[in-house]
Order: C-alpha cells, then sequence, then structure tokens
C-alpha cells in the first residue's frame, strides 16, 4: 500500500514538473485528429441548437413590456415568487423574467413581459398595488410607484446591426494584423479558432437557454481580444522556435510547434486562471449582492468565451497551423531529412556503434528534449568561442620553454646524467 501511494506520488509530481518546465512531453500536436474529432462534434451541436432551438431574446430585441416598482411598501416585502403569482393571476400567463435590483430601501422589482395591452397593463398594476402598497416619494402608498414602459425591438436590431458591422471589421483588422506580423498560415489559423469561439460561446446560449440583451453582445465582443491573446502568445513562441528550422535536421516543424505549445501551456493556463476569478467576482458580487441582472448577462457570456478562447489557442489554433505548413514542399522535405538522420542514427545503434553527431539523435528520437538545437545559427545564445586546440609538447616547444630531458642508453632507459 504505501509502494502504491509513494508511486502515484512520484506519477503526480512527475507531470507536474514536465507542466511546469515545459519540455514537450505533452504531445499535443501529435493528437491533433483526436481535437479535430472533439471540436468538430462540439462545433456541429452548438450549431444544431442554434439552427433548431434558436435564442432565448430578451425583450430588448423582440419587444415586450417592462414594470417597475419598489420592493418595500406597506404590505409584505415583495418577492419574486409573489410577483410571478400576481401576474399569472391578473393576465393569466406567466412574465417573461421577474428579477429584483438593488439592496435596502433602494430595492425594485422589475417585470419583463410580453407586449401587454393597456387593459392588462392597468389591471396588473392594479393588482400589484393591492398585494405590496409600494412608497411613493413621499413615503406613502401611491400606485404611481409602479412604473410601465413599452420597449420596442428595433433597438435591438441596432444594437444587433452594430455588433455585427463591429465584428467584421474587427476580424478583417485581426486578418491584416497577423498576416504582416506572422505569416498567412498562422492568419488563417488564428480566425478559424476566434470563429470556435464565437460560435461556441453562443451555442452555449442556445443551449442552457440564457437570456440574450445586449450586454450579452458586449460581453461577446469583449472575449474576441482575449482569444486573439493568447493565440497570439503561442505562435509568437512557435515563430520563435521555427526561425531557421528548414536548414537543421534536428526535429520537425510539428514537433518544434510541439514544444512551443508545452513551453506555452502553464502561461495559457494561468492567464486563463486570473481571468476567469474577476469575472466570477463580478457575477457573485453584481447578481448575489447587487442583484443587477446585466451584470449577470456579461459575467456568464465571458466565462464562456474565456474558457473556450483557452482550449481553442492550444488544442486548435496550433494543429491547424501545423497541418496548414505542411502543405509546404519544404517543410515536407525538411520533415524527410530529419527522419532520414534518425534512421541512420538507429542503423548505426544496431550495428553496435554510433555515428558522430548522431548520438543525441538515437538518444531522443522525439526531438523534444534540447531547447537549445532550436536556437538558430549566429543568435545571442549560439555565439560560443570556439574551442582552442589542444597543445602537442614537440621538442622544439619544450626546449623552448625550458623543460629538461634525461639521456636514455640503449635499452631504452633513462640515465642519471640530465642533458642540458
Amino acid at each position: 500500500m504505501a509502494y502504491r501511494q509513494s508511486r502515484r506520488h512520484e506519477v503526480k509530481q512527475s507531470f507536474f514538473s514536465r507542466l511546469y518546465t515545459g519540455t514537450g512531453a505533452f504531445d499535443i500536436v501529435g493528437r491533433r485528429k483526436t481535437w479535430y474529432v472533439a471540436f468538430g462534434l462540439l462545433v456541429a451541436v452548438c450549431v444544431g441548437s442554434i439552427m433548431f432551438r434558436g435564442f432565448n431574446l430578451g425583450i430588448d430585441f423582440t419587444g415586450g413590456t417592462q414594470i417597475q416598482f419598489p420592493a418595500a411598501g406597506a404590505g409584505a416585502p415583495a418577492t419574486v415568487e409573489q410577483v410571478e403569482d400576481v401576474y399569472g393571476q391578473a393576465v393569466g400567463q406567466a412574465p417573461a423574467a421577474v428579477q429584483t435590483v438593488g439592496q435596502g430601501a433602494g430595492a425594485a422589482v422589475v417585470i419583463r413581459s410580453e407586449p401587454l395591452d393597456p387593459t392588462q397593463t392597468v389591471a396588473l398594476k392594479q393588482a400589484l398595488f393591492d398585494m405590496f402598497q409600494p412608497f411613493g416619494q413621499n413615503g406613502t402608498p401611491s400606485p404611481d410607484a409602479i412604473s410601465d414602459t413599452a420597449v420596442s425591438g428595433t433597438w435591438g436590431d441596432q444594437i444587433t446591426r452594430q455588433a455585427l458591422i463591429a465584428l467584421a471589421v474587427f476580424l478583417v483588422l485581426v486578418t491584416v494584423f497577423l498576416a504582416f506580423y506572422f505569416e498567412r498560415a498562422m492568419a488563417v489559423a488564428a480566425l478559424v479558432a476566434l470563429v470556435h469561439d464565437v460560435v461556441v460561446t453562443m451555442g452555449v446560449y442556445s443551449i442552457v437557454g440564457f437570456e440574450v440583451t445586449p450586454a450579452t453582445a458586449i460581453g461577446l465582443l469583449t472575449i474576441l481580444g482575449f482569444s486573439l491573446y493568447d493565440t497570439v502568445v503561442v505562435f509568437d513562441k512557435v515563430k520563435e522556435n521555427t526561425r531557421g528550422l528548414l536548414g537543421l535536421t534536428r526535429r520537425t516543424y510539428a514537433e518544434a510547434a510541439n514544444l512551443a505549445l508545452n513551453q506555452t501551456l502553464m502561461r495559457s493556463i494561468n492567464t486563463s486562471l486570473i481571468a476567469v476569478l474577476p469575472v466570477l467576482g463580478l457575477m457573485v458580487v453584481g447578481v448575489g449582492l447587487l442583484g443587477v441582472g446585466t451584470l449577470a448577462d456579461l459575467a456568464l457570456v465571458q466565462i464562456v468565451g474565456i474558457i473556450a478562447g483557452a482550449v481553442s489557442s492550444v488544442l486548435l489554433a496550433t494543429p491547424i497551423l501545423v497541418d496548414l505548413k505542411l502543405r509546404d514542399p519544404r517543410v515536407r522535405d525538411q520533415a524527410r531529412r530529419v527522419a532520414a538522420r534518425r534512421a541512420r542514427a538507429a542503423a548505426a545503434m544496431a550495428g553496435g556503434g554510433r555515428q558522430a553527431g548522431d548520438v543525441d539523435a538515437a538518444d531522443d528520437p522525439t526531438g523534444l528534449d534540447d531547447v537549445d538545437d532550436l536556437v538558430p545559427a549566429g543568435s545571442q545564445r549560439d555565439r560560443r568561442a570556439p574551442a582552442a586546440p589542444a597543445r602537442v609538447a614537440t621538442p622544439a616547444r619544450r626546449r623552448a620553454s625550458g623543460s629538461r630531458e634525461r639521456p636514455t642508453g640503449k635499452d631504452g632507459r633513462p640515465t642519471g646524467k640530465r642533458r642540458r
């Protein structure tokens, strides 16, 4: 039992050690087909839910009636359950949403429902006043404390149109930036990951049935920047590791990209965790303490988007980049030269010896453990002083240095006299 626990501790320590050191122990790129299948199924479910189930649009998009009144009054304090019961008895159907906003004396109840005609609105306001008797501005119960507002869906359509325009402009600018700063293959891979994040976030809202509000559209635009940031960090490391790679035979492009993923994996996890914690705080404080429903919509879309962006930047963007780069004949030729070098090293080992220069490749056939081999020639870390040639003790050098030799006899043994 003790041995099993000790072995489990060693395995766990080894896992976290490899995670923090980033030596390429996790083969993420090599399993890219598995990630493609998983992401494909997830996107298919989200798209199917969007097409057949649709979204739970708020009244800002569909139009409706909003009624608000103070929670404090001469009667019992208004609760969500009681307000829903009064609404059902007065209108004959359930409201779209009832929530309490604010705290203490400033707390209020907000009812959102389908469009109501004037008769239904008057009957509902009277029923609410009879039940709760909310205080007016003078501190006494007053029917004027209950206000109603007709919300038009036109405003929601304008918000949607502006959000789509902003999304299109953002994608165009991102494509231009990535194409110039990195390369075309990286720009395409980053855009695929970005579209995945948007589709998955919208699909989760459709599946769970969260209400879509203007705050949701704003939150959806904010997560794009985070998703892109995480992808750019990984691609920057890939660019560094693959600089001058075509002239080397140490590892392939796929292995160098996988090494870059391992080197930035812990950073991606920490960044995502640090980004999620404030959003969770926003949800707890804004919804649990302040009762502001808008903050809930904003926090929910950001949590889903941050998680989706972190996963796609690691498991989707870089594998797509590798597949795009493997279409380049130069990259494929370099991969063949790497395979040939390793085959020679394996043959040398099988024959009982090792060729010079193939020792490391034979010891490390994956080529993922030595980071220094990725340093391009002429870089700061590659400027090593050439080794000084070994000095050979020639007779002329020994005489110049003043050394003395013992003369030897015919039998080769030194005599007792020294020659000067």
